[in-house]
């Protein structure tokens, strides 16, 4: 390929940067991009394919950074609305350069990575998304989608589970657009990873399925570096993953060992690095014109590929219509026209039906509206009922068994990788991932799901067989505190709906909510419809089921115990007692409403009762009394778990009576009058 001085030059640049972001921010991790600088350069300046004044370009390469020390310098270099300034506030207060790289922040980061595995398996997601996208899209001389997914990861993702899951369900797939460098450094935060990883990294890659190279010189062999990823890219149905052998701290005295891993360099090494590399030691942030005017060459040429791309694009649009239509609107992140008329609603005199039966028979009558869902499961598609009937299965059609125009996809019992290679499928920008699992085991995947929160994507996650009522799988199984831990997470809607409205309101809001991922509470047992349920009713996350005047109590619930609530309030009525029901599907949305409706839903004068068959944990927020579940379950038919716990009509009317009896007398003030609003 030809390297010369200007190349090293703008390798020793990256190093040199790196170093003062982290000596000025007396934070950081210089060692790795330091011992990687030469790996990244080659990959940046003589494969990707991008447009830094238009990072949102669809058919760009994308690349993932998926270990914990981000290099802003290249961003920076090559010309992103990222200034030399931006680089000197790393890590500081309302900086675009924080701690670890965060999508939708700072300019040319395609996903927020930071937890070891993570970006690894983002990158995952990435690639299956631009696998079916092509599919869908790309007809014949108009190829628009064909960009690589690249990755860089250490032997910390390496080690962490999550990449594991991905990696396996990578290499089944056969993404032959997947290229993950491997930073084999030898070193982790604790010393040299002889003390706990000694594995052979790339014999395990070859048993998941993956393509394998290894460049021994890391620290000077651009040409091998160069032929590796030339490789990589004629190898079109396997991924491949390049072990790069790499110097941590590349230049420093403490260059190979764990000094250099995490803290910043001291002065004097610092200065001597510099001076090794022929740069002035006085001086900081200092960038040869040579540099930028080699990555602006590099950046110009991926403007070109832009405008081409664009104007192959203008001719598609003149040949295939309807699918350049969808391909626009799809990028715009807008839904079509009228999908939600496809929504289905049900009356009081509909059968009873299991949530998971009903969010199924949600995805019969919209899938074909709503083109971009992608749906999945973690090896439970029966169980999660997350498969209309005519799906294909987004398989390497060699198989036989599915297309890579395909739109369901077997993750396998791989829950935590489901989650993080959602999040990938999320931010590619064509598609809507919707996956299922049990909702105790949403919790497994508890690391990607914040991720998605923190990420601002559109991620559904189907959790069926949500409470103590999926019965005789006991505890293990039985989800108590999952919803609490989710709820307090911040920007993610939790849904727990009582019926098939509530079911298909929580659809909407999850597809109609662009920067918020969603979880899906549904239950194996069967749900009677609700009298006052609509799904406008339902979109406000709270109404009242059941209106009362002169009420002496509301009884406010979610999901499955929203009708037995019900049942109590005709029992509380026998013995003369008024109770209101308010059924509460999703706290977050009804938080959104403003306070003049929330205290119609919850007025002032009357106590107010929560039940919940899981942990109480967060029900203050609404309610004087609290009736769930602080222990774990056990494994029993439904019914009889219920009774012993007394989620029935008389448990909660004995229960509500205690509760009138308690603030009789005593002014009682609305949950939702509080001191002050919180502050976000």
């Amino acid at each position: 390929m030809g390297f010369s001085d200007v190349d090293q030059l703008a390798i020793n640049t990256i190093r040199v940067l790196a170093i003062d972001a982290t000596s000025k921010a007396n934070s950081g991790h210089p060692g790795a991009p330091m011992g990687l600088a030469p790996a990244a350069h080659v990959l940046f300046n003589n494969f990707m394919s991008f447009n830094p004044k238009n990072p949102a370009w669809p058919n760009r390469d994308r690349f993932v950074l998926s270990y914990a020390s981000p290099s802003y310098a290249l961003l920076h270099l090559f010309g992103y609305a990222l200034s030399i300034d931006d680089l000197k506030q790393f890590r500081q207060l309302d900086s675009l350069t924080p701690g670890h790289p965060e999508a939708n922040h700072t300019p040319g980061i395609e996903v927020t990575t930071g937890p070891l595995g993570q970006g690894f398996s983002n990158a995952v997601g990435l690639a299956i998304a631009q696998a079916h996208t092509a599919a869908v899209f790309n007809k014949p001389g108009y190829d628009l989608f064909n960009n690589y997914t690249y990755t860089i990861f250490g032997d910390g993702c390496a080690m962490e589970g999550v990449a594991c899951e991905a990696a396996s369900l990578a290499g089944h797939l056969k993404l032959g657009n997947l290229i993950a460098i491997y930073d084999d450094n030898h070193i982790s935060i604790d010393g040299d990873t002889k003390c706990a990883f000694t594995e052979d990294v790339l014999k395990r890659f070859e048993a998941y399925g993956w393509h394998t190279l290894w460049v021994k010189d890391g620290d000077h062999d651009l040409e091998g570096i160069a032929a590796a990823i030339e490789k990589a890219k004629s190898v079109t149905d396997k991924p491949t993953v390049i072990k790069v052998t790499t110097t941590i701290g590349y230049g420093s005295k403490l260059q190979g060992t764990g000094g250099v891993h995490g803290n910043p360099l001291k002065a004097d090494d610092a200065q001597s690095v510099k001076q090794r590399f022929g740069f002035d030691p006085e001086k900081t942030f200092d960038v040869p014109q040579q540099v930028y005017d080699l990555y602006a060459k590099h950046a110009a040429e991926g403007a070109a590929k832009e405008q081409e791309w664009n104007q192959l694009l203008q001719k598609y649009a003149s040949e295939y219509k309807a699918e350049h239509a969808d391909l626009v609107r799809r990028l715009s992140g807008k839904l079509p026209e009228g999908w939600e008329k496809n929504l289905p609603t049900y009356k009081p005199s509909d059968p009873a039906v299991a949530s998971r039966k009903l969010s199924e028979a949600v995805l019969e009558k919209i899938h074909d509206a709503v083109p971009e869902l992608l749906s999945g499961s973690a090896d439970l598609t029966g169980s999660n009922n997350t498969r209309w009937k005519n799906a294909v299965d987004f398989q390497p059609p060699e198989y036989g068994i599915g297309e890579w125009s395909g739109r369901y996809l077997r993750y396998g019992v791989r829950e935590h990788g489901m989650a993080a290679v959602m999040n990938g499928l999320a931010a590619y920008g064509t598609v809507i991932p919707a996956a299922g699992t049990f909702l105790n085991f949403v919790s497994y995947a508890a690391g990607a799901v914040r991720l998605s929160a923190l990420s601002r994507v559109r991620a559904i996650y189907v959790g069926t067989h949500d409470s103590i009522g999926l019965g005789e799988d006991g505890p293990t199984h039985q989800p108590i505190e999952t919803l609490a831990h989710f709820r307090a997470l911040p920007n993610v809607m939790v849904w727990r709906p009582a019926d098939g409205n509530e079911t298909s309101a929580a659809y909407y809001s999850a597809l109609t909510a662009k920067h918020t991922p969603s979880i899906l509470a549904l239950t194996r047992q069967n749900l009677p419809q609700l009298e006052n349920s609509t799904i406008e009713n339902a979109l406000k996350g709270g109404y009242v089921v059941v209106e009362a005047p002169n009420a002496a109590i509301t009884l406010i619930s979610t999901g499955s115990e929203v009708s037995i609530c019900i049942d109590a309030a005709t029992a509380l009525k026998k013995q003369g007692i008024v109770a209101r029901v308010v059924s509460v599907p999703c706290f977050e949305v009804f938080d959104a409403q403003d306070k003049a409706y929330k205290l119609k839903v919850l007025p002032d004068g009357i106590p107010v009762l929560s039940v919940e068959a899981l942990s109480t944990l967060g029900w203050e927020r609404y309610s004087h009394e609290q009736f769930g579940l602080n222990r774990f379950g056990i494994s029993a038919p439904y019914k009889e778990i219920y009774k012993r716990f007394e989620f029935t009509p008389e448990g909660i009317s004995k229960r509500a009576i205690a509760t009138i009896e308690f603030y009789k007398g005593h002014p009682v003030r609305s949950p939702i009058n509080r001191a002050f609003e919180q502050i976000l």
